[in-house]
């Protein structure tokens, strides 16, 4: 059962959700991030899954008060968003000192990771120079109006993007391999050769929207590289 994950970003009330894991497990903190509209079934079975390995997953909220956008508010949010990338990774970065402050673990052993804007916005959060430990995104916009500075970015990125993806076309993946590399980043990115856009979302093909499709190949191939991409950070941090 999840609890109520509660924070502040200047003067707007942020309501997510944590997802803890059975007594005795390793405890790790992550932090998933959500869809352009809100906190929704994806993330939650993502915290979940995390949850029933061992993690402390804590789902963020971007909007404030838990809301779901409706049609007519997420392109006005994610124009607003993607426009004022302060905006965006300070209200990240204040959930990430949200779990920080509810796990009592340092920033640099914990993950974040994030779907379609969720994607984008963890990768906010690394460029802006957080001591977050790592960043993973799936499925989310590669580019941004505020390029990491070379040395810049402490957390260790991997990415997943489909191949088929309209939101993220060749010209967007070659842009921010590049930045990656001008930035002198650890990344790793994964590009799913038949995968359109929210390939991780099982009730994305509900929709009916030509540009996304649910990918069951590369949503299994998409965990398994998280899973050992998170593993990797664990055992560095050992050594």
């Amino acid at each position: 059962m999840a609890e109520p994950f509660a924070y502040r970003h200047d003067d707007i009330e942020l309501v997510g959700e944590l997802h803890r894991p059975d007594p005795g497990a390793h405890g790790r903190p992550v932090l998933v991030v959500h869809e352009a509209d809100g906190i929704g079934g994806n993330v939650r079975r993502r915290c979940a899954m995390l949850a029933g390995l061992g993690y402390v997953a804590a789902a963020a909220d971007l909007h404030g008060d838990g809301r779901v956008l409706g049609d007519d508010e997420i392109g006005p949010a994610m124009d607003r968003f993607r426009g004022d990338p302060p905006l965006l990774r300070g209200r990240i970065a204040a959930a990430l000192d949200a779990l920080v402050a509810t796990t009592g673990a340092p920033p640099e052993r914990i993950a974040a990771i994030g779907y379609c804007f969720g994607g984008f916005a963890v990768l906010e959060l690394a460029r802006s120079g957080a001591p977050i430990g790592a960043v993973a995104s799936f499925h989310g916009l590669l580019t941004t109006n505020a390029p990491a500075a070379p040395g810049a970015i402490r957390a260790r990125i991997f990415a997943s993007t489909g191949a088929l993806d309209p939101l993220v076309p060749p010209d967007h993946v070659g842009a921010f391999q590049a930045e990656m590399m001008a930035a002198r980043a650890d990344w790793q990115l994964i590009v799913h050769g038949r995968a359109l856009h929210s390939f991780t979302n099982s009730g994305v093909d509900a929709l009916g929207d030509p540009r996304m499709a649910y990918d069951p190949a590369a949503d299994r191939q998409s965990w398994a590289a998280l899973l050992e991409f998170l593993a990797d950070g664990t055992d560095a941090a050992r050594a």
